[in-house]
């Protein structure tokens, strides 16, 4: 491997913490070998998953994959048909879910409308029995936490939908759980609002330190919130990693074409030159050569090549003479997005490309237009090359 490689790291590190890559460290949360079927329907299929304390950790995938029932297993609300999990070395079967040190954020906030909200937020600590003083304190705490100080007295149907997901928030970390569980927080905001507060959830979980579980089907925000992802597809995780390589190193098709946009190049391996793979495909006129030196292949096999399409480049001149992976088409569609913009190439033999490109300034001279015969490139070490 190149030591520029070595050196390297996949994706953007949002920050120093890594707790799975020390064999020394202990899970706080240990799945192990869990199924659940609800009659002949199987949810959760032999799944085991370790997830550490002071983690933001991802379930992500699409509906019916079974995260949520995962989630609901974790919190108690579900019985595992098989398996067992434990949380920091105590075996959750039969505990119940107001015995465990866990908390869970619904989706529909589940306020009380006749509550204020710090009646809201001090409603669980008074089941709990607290002191006045103390449920006073931790009220408190929270309101200036998730910054609804001003707002103490108002009620659920006086609040704007971002301000109820914040109640709903401070009234589930207000208990002091180990874990706080999540089911789709973001879903009912607007995107801007969704964007905004995914930054937010990040900086109130790394203040508290304390471990936050979140499922849902929005990949983008997964990769903005997670420490690690775990794609989960029909009853079973096809990956965890980090965001970054969940994105730039998936593990298979599927993992591909779920997390952001990708274009897949059908074709089958000729061999391999000086390190490089080379992919024989009806998409380009000559082989492909591919810089993925993970992948243990044969000549001969089958194989699909993933590119993201930040990583391609649109040009309508001709690329040099001894350019690597050279893709020819005509511009079938253009969308301008503001900071990018996303062209639609199809290739003669059918393929539909999607090629975005950065907008960097406000004017371009001579812009590539609809109709126009254009060249694709990507490098050697763009693609991935994906043998399932």
């Amino acid at each position: 491997m190149p030591p520029s490689r070595q050196s390297a790291s996949v994706g953007a590190v949002r920050r120093s913490f890594a707790p799975w890559s020390d064999s020394h460290a202990k899970p706080l949360i240990r799945v192990e070998d869990v199924t659940k079927r609800f009659g002949d329907a199987l949810a959760v299929d032999s799944l085991s998953l370790n997830i550490f304390e002071g983690e933001f950790f991802c379930l992500l995938g699409p509906s019916g994959c079974g995260k949520t029932t995962l989630m609901r297993m974790i919190a108690g609300f579900e019985e595992p048909s098989e398996g067992r999990i434990t949380l920091a070395g105590q075996n959750l079967a039969g505990v119940p879910p107001y015995r465990r040190p866990v908390n869970m954020m619904f989706q529909s906030y589940a306020l009380f409308p006749h509550m204020s909200v710090e009646k809201n937020i001090a409603f669980g600590l008074k089941q709990d029995g607290l002191p006045k003083d103390e449920i006073a304190s931790r009220v408190g705490e929270m309101l200036r936490l998730v910054q609804l100080e001003r707002l103490a007295k108002r009620y659920p149907s006086q609040l704007s939908g971002g301000q109820r997901q914040r109640v709903a928030l401070a009234r589930a970390l207000a208990k002091r759980p180990k874990v706080l569980l999540l089911d789709e927080p973001l879903g009912a905001l607007d995107k801007k609002l969704r964007e905004e507060t995914q930054f937010e959830l990040m900086d109130i979980q790394h203040e508290l330190g304390m471990t936050f579980i979140v499922v849902t089907h929005d990949q983008e925000e997964a990769m903005t919130m997670a420490d690690r992802i775990a794609v989960m597809d029909h009853g079973r995780i096809a990956q965890v990693a980090t965001p970054g390589e969940i994105y730039e190193q998936p593990k298979t098709r599927f993992i591909a074409e779920f997390v952001g946009d990708v274009n897949i190049l059908e074709g089958h391996v000729l061999g391999q030159e000086k390190g490089l793979w080379r992919v024989q495909s009806p998409a380009a006129d000559a082989p492909l050569t591919i810089d993925d030196p993970d992948e243990v292949l044969h000549t001969g096999q089958a194989v699909a090549i993933a590119v993201r399409p930040e990583k391609m480049v649109i040009q309508r001149d001709p690329p040099e003479f001894d350019a690597q992976n050279v893709l020819t088409g005509e511009v079938w569609d253009i969308g301008y997005l503001g900071d990018w913009t996303v062209y639609r190439v199809k290739l003669a033999s059918g393929a539909i490309l999607r090629v975005t490109r950065a907008n960097k300034s406000r004017f371009v001279q001579n812009p590539i237009d609809w109709d126009e015969q254009v060249y694709v490139t990507f490098a050697p070490d763009a693609a991935v090359i994906l043998a399932e």
